[in-house]
């Protein structure tokens, strides 16, 4: 990915969580219509419905919960591909710890082994997510079961007991044979009304967490699908053997790391490359820089003055070189003249050797220092 391409987007959960909270609003306002007759039905077996009424509530916070853990998901994401500031030191969240820890601090390439091993982790995650809900949702199905038993386990012994209270007795009137009906009845009743509204309130409890359920399934499949797609544009295709054999198997892996090898020998080539031509640069400053210096016109006058200085010099010593009949310039005063001469004459060629080469040391200095500075600007 370079600086240039466009940001990368994945989509947020909104129309899922909108869903969920239209269904709940729905729900709730038709609990609260209907209110008295679910008072009726929660005193029937006011146990066991509380209890299945915690199951409802937990499963609904379960479906929300897996809501909030896509949306963080999806934020960290977004800033992860984007290479947003403090990306890398952002806590992954669960759903996605394998991808982070994959990716985080290396190049943005990956295999299509690592790619589907990374897709594998999130599906797993998501399906134990997901877990939790269809359980709950089963159990609100057993518990609504379980109440039907019950109320029928306690109405049918009532049944038994009743017909069996029906017997007449010896001064028994019929009156007294229909009050015994109708505690029979009464007792047989109750039983019937544990058994429906455990049902009731199970069945519909399960009704509502499952279509949560399935609000935050669409949401946690498209994230799926949409990770999908992005890690197929940062993985690196292989080649895929047809061997079933254990070094038919390497073969691939030995490929896929040697891939990655040439890659790294192409940046550090590409790295020496751009060092070696930042040194040839610095050396033709430096070659302009020393020719300029040799093209100064005032040392130049400076060198012809000590050419003509020693021209003179040799054609002193010639002089005293010369045979019998010439001028005699061979007393010891010419003789510590001509020694003056010769050390002035190397102290000014010192100095000038000593000139120059501060001259060239000081140059190196400040063109380091602009190689310094221009590195820092880049």
């Amino acid at each position: 990915m370079t600086e240039a391409s466009a940001p990368i987007s994945f989509t947020q959960p909104v129309r899922q969580v909108l869903s969920m909270l239209l269904a709940c609003g729905l729900v709730g306002g038709g609990i609260w219509l209907i209110r008295a007759e679910v008072l009726g039905i929660i005193h029937a077996n006011p146990y066991l419905d509380a209890f299945i009424i915690a199951v409802f509530l937990l499963g609904v916070l379960t479906c929300f919960w897996q809501v909030v853990i896509l949306i963080q998901s999806v934020r960290w994401i977004e800033t992860f591909v984007n290479d947003a500031p403090g990306s890398e030191q952002a806590a992954p969240p669960r759903l996605l710890a394998p991808l982070a820890a994959l990716l985080r601090g290396q190049k943005r390439q990956i295999t299509s082994s690592n790619a589907n091993s990374i897709l594998d982790s999130v599906a797993t995650r998501i399906d134990e997510a997901r877990d939790i809900t269809r359980y709950l949702t089963n159990l609100l199905i057993f518990l609504g079961l379980l109440g039907t038993f019950y109320g029928l386990a306690t109405t049918i012994p009532a049944i038994v007991a009743t017909i069996k209270n029906l017997a007449p007795q010896q001064g028994e009137t019929g009156v007294a044979i229909f009050a015994k009906l109708m505690a029979g009845l009464q007792e047989q009743l109750g039983g019937m009304s544990t058994a429906f509204s455990s049902s009731l309130m199970g069945l519909a409890g399960s009704l509502i967490v499952g279509l949560l359920e399935l609000f935050a399934s669409h949401g946690q499949n498209r994230f799926y699908r949409e990770l999908e797609e992005w890690l197929s544009t940062i993985t690196r295709l292989g080649f895929v053997s047809d061997g079933e054999g254990d070094e038919a198997a390497m073969i691939p892996q030995l490929l896929e790391h040697m891939a990655g090898q040439v890659e790294v020998l192409q940046t550090l080539f590409l790295q020496a490359e751009e060092g070696r031509v930042a040194t040839e640069e610095r050396l033709v400053e430096l070659s302009n820089a020393i020719s300029g210096m040799q093209a100064d016109p005032a040392e130049l006058a400076a060198l012809n003055r000590i050419a003509e200085g020693q021209e003179a010099i040799l054609a002193a010593l010639g002089a005293l070189a010369a045979p019998e009949g010439g001028p005699g310039w061979s007393d010891a005063e010419s003789r510590m003249r001509l020694r003056s001469i010769d050390v002035q004459l190397l102290r000014i060629l010192e100095e000038l050797s000593a000139g120059r080469q501060e001259a060239i040391a000081d140059l190196r200095a400040e063109l380091g220092g602009l190689t310094a500075a221009i590195k820092k600007a880049r």
